[in-house]
């Protein structure tokens, strides 16, 4: 019989009865099965380049902190294996089968309907570290401040003037931005463009601007030779000329764009600032931040969090950002990094505050939740292999955090779920114990909260490639033509 409003009402005495009889069965049934398979569970792994694998400096050993603390709900992993199912303290629900499901290590876990009522809650005011769940702020912040369609520009200037018998400029040429997810592909792009408007040499350097990033790293002299190097078809590096051929095909502009663009330079690559004298050519402009942003909720990217959070005034402003907008309290949100590496502190209540505001602002976008994050079994990514069977893909939306070490060890989940009988948010954070065991949990934790409304339902998610996503760039000019020197 399906449950309307949460309402379990209906139910007469004998019926509960029997209903938490059979549900006591089924939960020990079940919590043996997932146990058993939890051990075997490898962490997944994603074989791409921006999904980055966390690495925690060494830290000193954890002191006892007053803003972590052992909640009632919280079962030791030894005593969970032993098979110990006895029905959780501190746990509200109106669910017999959720109330009686042990949830490993030290944790938070909070599920509600979009109007919020609570489908189960446990340990929900207790501060834990969200690892990755922290990019959600991130995503937030940045959002807020600059809007989903903002773009970063690349600039291309010159000191030199333009020789068109030979197709040169002669003089040196500039590269400005801050574009995080500038790459290969980009680069070769601006080889292209140069080629389109009639520039196939360079008679001098490539000066390049300290603020740039090239690859998801930080220019340096280095990275800067295997930039020119790019746009130098007798230079190119294989890798490079690998993404340009997945740009083109990605892009959708296999014909228009060249198989091989190249741009000569007779100098070197130097980081230095670019003079105030240089005249623009054109500007490289990125792919949208909404874009930008999917795909780094999709590949839990760290360098480009970081990135995008510097933009939202480091973990402090991104913080305060979270706690002026959703009513949480320092204590029940706080950060030190834009990523979620190292030692964050959130509740699952603050967290899933910042769930419903970060939807809400991207209703007055006219975009959802999967606009931003990753939608499992579909995505490539962090939940590209999680509820991927035929039953459950594309009805979870949400993002993922792994910490293997600090704390103890650290995953989390949160996001949202489909139902046939409508959607819910969640919030799962796991903290003091096996990853692998953790994400076991969460995975079969989602499935039986569907089960109780109805199964799995798509969230009607049909998104273009996240490969894709960031091929939308574009170019611009300054009075819509191209500025050279003595041209």
């Amino acid at each position: 019989m399906p449950v309307e409003n949460g309402n379990w009402a209906f139910l007469t005495t004998p019926f509960r009865k029997a209903l938490m009889t059979r549900s006591v069965v089924k939960s020990i049934l079940l919590a043996a099965a997932f146990f058993a398979l939890g051990e075997g569970v490898a962490a997944q792994t994603v074989s791409r380049p921006l999904l980055q694998d966390i690495q925690v400096q060494r830290e000193p050993a954890p002191t006892p902190t007053p803003l972590i603390k052992r909640t009632g709900s919280s079962s030791r992993a030894d005593d969970v294996v032993a098979g110990v199912n006895a029905p959780i303290s501190g746990v509200k629900t109106s669910i017999p089968i959720l109330a009686e499901t042990p949830i490993p290590g030290l944790s938070g876990v909070l599920v509600e309907n979009l109007r919020g009522d609570v489908v189960i809650a446990s340990g929900t005011d207790t501060p834990l570290n969200p690892a990755s769940n922290v990019k959600i702020a991130t995503t937030y912040a940045v959002l807020k401040r600059y809007g989903p369609n903002y773009r970063f520009s690349t600039n291309v200037w010159t000191d030199g003037s333009y020789d068109q018998a030979t197709a040169t400029i002669r003089g040196n040429l500039y590269i400005t931005g801050i574009d995080p997810v500038f790459s290969y592909e980009d680069a070769i792009n601006l080889a292209n463009e140069l080629n389109r408007i009639g520039i196939r040499s360079v008679q001098g350097d490539l000066f390049l601007d300290d603020s740039l990033v090239f690859n998801y790293g930080n220019i340096t002299a280095r990275s800067g030779q295997t930039l020119l190097n790019t746009m130098d078809a007798a230079k190119r590096p294989a890798a490079a000329t690998r993404a340009w051929g997945s740009f083109r095909i990605n892009s959708g502009k296999y014909q228009q764009l060249n198989e091989m663009p190249s741009v000569s330079f007779t100098g070197s690559a130097y980081v230095q600032p670019r003079p105030a004298d240089a005249n623009l050519l054109f500007s490289h402009q990125s792919a949208p931040l909404k874009d930008v942003v999917k795909v780094m909720m999709s590949y839990s990217n760290n360098f480009l969090s970081e990135k995008l959070g510097d933009m939202a005034g480091g973990p402090f402003g991104i913080a305060r950002t979270v706690q002026e907008d959703t009513g949480s309290s320092p204590q029940e949100f706080y950060i030190q990094t834009a990523s979620g590496l190292g030692i964050n502190r959130v509740t699952a209540t603050a967290m899933m505050r910042l769930l419903r505001t970060l939807r809400a602002k991207l209703g007055e976008w006219d975009m959802s939740l999967e606009d931003v994050m990753p939608v499992a079994g579909m995505d490539s990514g962090t939940l590209e292999g999680r509820f991927a069977t035929d039953f459950s893909r594309g009805s979870v939306v949400g993002k993922t955090g792994t910490l293997g070490r600090t704390d103890g060890g650290v995953s989390a989940l949160a996001g949202e779920i489909g139902t046939r009988n409508g959607r819910l948010l969640f919030v799962i954070f796991n903290q003091r114990g096996s990853v692998p065991r953790f994400r076991s949990f969460q995975n079969y934790y989602v499935s039986l909260i569907q089960g109780q409304f109805g199964g799995a339902a798509p969230i009607g998610y049909s998104g273009s490639s996240v490969d894709a996503l960031l091929t939308k760039t574009a170019f611009a000019y300054p009075d819509s033509r191209p500025r050279i020197a003595g041209n």
